[in-house]
C-alpha cells in the first residue's frame, strides 16, 4: 500500500492527513483526522473492481479502515467529491460497515438524470436514498474540532465538490493535478472546460499555503512515481496549464485539445451506474444475480 502522511502545521486548525494510492486507477484516497479528538473522515475511497470479470473486491477499502483504526482514529464520515468515472466507489459499503453517514454533492440528482438517458434506465438512481447528505455549495460540518467547508467545483462533472478542511487543507479531486501534470479532463457528460476554469480560479483564491490534495496522479515522463500534495502557491506559479495566469480562453483551448486525445476510462460505463447508487450494484434480478448495462455506440 503506497501512502504518504502530511503533518499538520502549527495550530489547532490543521488536519492530520494520510494519502493512499490506488495503482490500478491512479486514484488517491484520504484519511483526514482531527489531531485533538482523533475523529476522522474517509475521502474518495476505492472499491476494487476488475473490468475484465466485472468483479468487485472490498479488500483495499477494508485495509484503509484498518489503517485508520491502527492510528487510533474514529471514523465519523465517508465522503466523496463526485461520482467517479475511473473507479468504483466504496461509499455505501463503508457507510454500512462503519455505521456512519456518507455524503457527496447536491447536484448528484442532475448527474443521475443525464445518465438515466445513457443507460435507458428511467427509474434508476435515488441519491437521497443512497447518501445521507447531499452537500450544497457553502455547507459546513465538522470532523472532530475541524470545521469543513464545501465548495462547488464543477467542470469535471457538473456537481463535483471540494472539501476545505480546517485552516490549511483542500481536497480538490479532479480539478488540479500535480503542477507538472496540469489539470483534469472536462469532457464527460455535464462537464465543461469553461466551468472547470472557474473552479480552478476559486481554489487558487484560497490562502497560498493551503495544502492541495488531488484526486489522481499517473507520474510524468520525468517523474515516474505518483505524488498528490502541493500548495495553492505551487499551483499558481508552476501549474503547466495555469501557472503565471493563463487567460480563460487560452485555458479552454488547451484543455479541450487535450481532452480530444483521451480515451474513456476502462471502468467508466461499468462503475457509473453503481456510483450513482453510492457504489451499490443494481438490484438483483429473478435469478439472484445483478447485471450491468453497457450502452453501445453512445461514446
Amino acid at each position: 500500500m503506497a501512502l504518504s502522511r502530511s503533518s499538520p502545521s502549527a495550530g489547532p486548525g490543521s488536519a492530520e492527513i494520510i494519502g493512499i494510492y490506488d495503482a490500478p486507477t491512479g486514484s488517491i484516497q484520504y484519511i483526514v483526522a482531527c489531531p485533538e479528538t482523533r475523529e476522522a473522515a474517509l475521502i474518495d475511497v476505492v472499491m476494487g473492481f476488475d473490468p475484465a470479470h466485472a468483479r468487485t473486491d472490498p479488500s483495499g477499502a477494508d485495509a484503509i479502515v484498518a489503517l485508520a483504526q491502527s492510528e487510533g482514529y474514529s471514523i465519523k464520515w465517508v465522503l466523496d467529491t463526485h461520482p467517479h468515472a475511473d473507479h468504483l466507489m466504496a461509499s455505501a459499503y463503508l457507510a454500512e460497515k462503519l455505521g456512519v453517514p456518507n455524503a457527496i454533492g447536491a447536484r448528484l440528482p442532475d448527474i443521475a438524470a443525464l445518465w438515466r438517458d445513457y443507460y435507458n434506465l428511467p427509474d434508476a438512481f435515488d441519491p437521497e436514498r443512497d447518501f445521507t447528505r447531499l452537500f450544497e455549495d457553502g455547507d459546513t460540518f465538522e470532523i472532530g474540532n475541524l470545521p469543513v467547508r464545501v465548495m462547488l467545483s464543477d467542470g469535471h462533472t457538473l456537481g463535483s465538490i471540494t472539501y476545505v478542511v480546517g485552516d490549511d487543507a483542500a481536497f480538490v479531486h479532479d480539478t488540479f493535478m500535480q503542477p507538472d501534470a496540469g489539470t483534469s479532463r472536462a469532457d464527460f457528460p455535464g462537464g465543461t472546460a469553461d466551468d472547470l476554469y472557474s473552479s480552478l480560479m476559486e481554489i487558487l483564491n484560497l490562502p497560498d499555503m493551503t495544502r492541495i490534495f488531488i484526486g489522481h496522479d499517473y507520474g510524468t515522463e520525468t517523474r515516474p512515481g505518483p505524488e498528490w500534495e502541493s500548495t495553492v502557491a505551487d499551483q499558481r506559479r508552476h501549474n503547466i496549464h495555469l501557472g503565471g495566469g493563463t487567460p480563460r480562453d487560452e485555458y479552454v483551448k488547451i484543455r479541450e485539445a487535450r481532452d480530444a486525445t483521451l480515451s474513456l476510462p476502462d471502468r467508466m460505463l461499468h462503475v457509473l451506474q453503481m456510483n450513482l447508487r453510492a457504489g451499490r450494484p443494481p438490484q438483483a434480478e429473478d435469478d439472484g444475480n445483478a447485471y450491468l448495462r453497457i450502452p453501445l455506440d453512445r461514446f
